[in-house]
């Protein structure tokens, strides 16, 4: 019996979410549907820029989670519910 893949199925694949068996018959798919394979290779590059993706704060957020912490002495213990 032949198995209909979704684009949903082949994120899954993407991100290592499916079992050897579905991985054989997702590969065999990508294979025989030029449209699905196009997908994968796009979804593929995307997560590829995705990885690459740095965000930083700024300046102003940084300074402004220093100032508060400077409200608090260096050797406070912690206070651990009990």
């Amino acid at each position: 019996m032949t198995k209909t893949f979704t684009y949903d199925d082949v994120v899954r694949y993407l991100y290592a979410e499916t079992s050897p068996q579905e991985n054989d018959d997702i590969v065999e798919a990508l294979a025989s549907d030029f449209d699905m394979l196009a997908f994968y290779l796009d979804s593929l590059e995307l997560q590829a820029q995705m990885d690459r993706i740095v965000r930083t704060p700024s300046s102003r957020a940084t300074e402004n989670i220093l100032l508060y912490s400077r409200q608090y002495p260096m050797n406070q213990p912690a206070d651990l519910p009990v």
